[in-house]
């Protein structure tokens, strides 16, 4: 009985043995279990190196474009505060395309191996393929929107208009741009608030990075004070202070006295403007006005017609 016993199971081990070996001599089975596995793992393997390629080629040519712009550049950029100011401007203008460019050849690549991938799946990649046409006339018609966001972040781009770390304005905002891509524009603006701009939503732009910057400064003096004598203390107070060395690297030209720009019966605004460093222009000004203001307090120069000064001083005294 146990001879019986063993020679039935070594006849169901032999029928096993050969039935593993038929199902693994399958060339089907052989597809499926080894074939497409590695094929599969190949795309992978292809597409990851393409992508690190890729990203390497860009940033290298990111790199040797900061270090070395080549023929393009008409001439060299001096040494000064304000070339300082446009090769950093530059500079940040560049990483951005590079990470744009980084992001849309990581885009072709794992859609070409995604679809490479579904194919060795089984999947007939063909009808897909057919109907990305129609698919996309249908998001075109349902986000049009966000492909005018997309397009107008790419002009932006190409035509320099602005970059990260520039100040610039659009409609009611004025801040420091902190991130951009093809979508939304960060914006920071003076108060701390962080703006999201749609590049869609842009109509109009305001640069106040580019070349330089215009401080304009409006000083109001009584008319009962000399004018000769209030503007002679004012530009030579102007003069005075951009050669204090909190803001002599800000300032690209001596400031210019306009004269009186406002005039009513109770005070003249004297105008003076100057070039500053692009962004500067409030900070000098505030600096600026600061001096002239002490200046003209030394000097005995009336800035306010004493009868405005009574009549708050009675209204201080009816308030309290």
């Amino acid at each position: 009985m146990n001879t019986t016993y063993i020679s039935a199971a070594a006849e169901n081990l032999e029928e096993a043995v050969e039935g593993v070996s038929t199902w693994w001599n399958d060339p089907a089975t052989r597809e499926l279990v080894l074939e497409r596995p590695l094929k599969i793992a190949l795309i992978l393997v292809v597409a990851f190196i393409l992508d690190r390629v890729a990203a390497h080629l860009i940033r290298r040519a990111t790199n040797a474009r900061m270090n070395n712009p080549g023929l393009l550049r008409t001439r060299e950029i001096p040494d000064t505060p304000q070339g300082r100011a446009q090769e950093s401007r530059r500079r940040q203008r560049l990483k951005t395309l590079s990470n744009v460019a980084r992001s849309v050849a990581a885009i072709i690549v794992w859609t070409w191996a995604l679809l490479a991938v579904l194919d060795q799946l089984g999947v007939n990649v063909a009808p897909l393929i057919a109907s990305a046409g129609i698919v996309g006339v249908a998001i075109g018609f349902g986000a049009q929107s966000l492909v005018k966001d997309f397009f107008s972040g790419m002009f932006i781009l190409l035509e320099n208009q602005y970059g990260v770390g520039d100040t610039i304005q659009v409609d009611d905002i004025v801040g420091d741009v902190e991130e951009m891509t093809l979508r939304v524009t960060t914006i920071r603006d003076m108060d701390g608030a962080l703006w999201h701009v749609r590049n869609g939503d842009i109509d109009r732009v305001g640069n106040h990075s580019i070349h330089y910057s215009v401080a304009r400064l409006q000083i109001p003096v009584s008319v009962m004070a000399d004018p000769d004598e209030a503007s002679a203390i004012i530009e030579r107070s102007a003069q005075a202070a951009i050669q204090e060395p909190e803001i002599r690297n800000q300032v690209m030209s001596p400031p210019a006295m306009l004269g009186p720009s406002e005039f009513n019966p109770t005070y003249a605004s004297f105008r003076v403007t100057l070039k500053t460093m692009p962004g500067q222009q409030w900070s000098v000004a505030r600096f600026i006005n600061h001096r002239i203001l002490k200046d003209l307090h030394d000097a005995g120069v009336v800035l306010a017609p004493m009868d405005s000064v009574l009549v708050g001083f009675g209204k201080e005294e009816k308030g309290a």
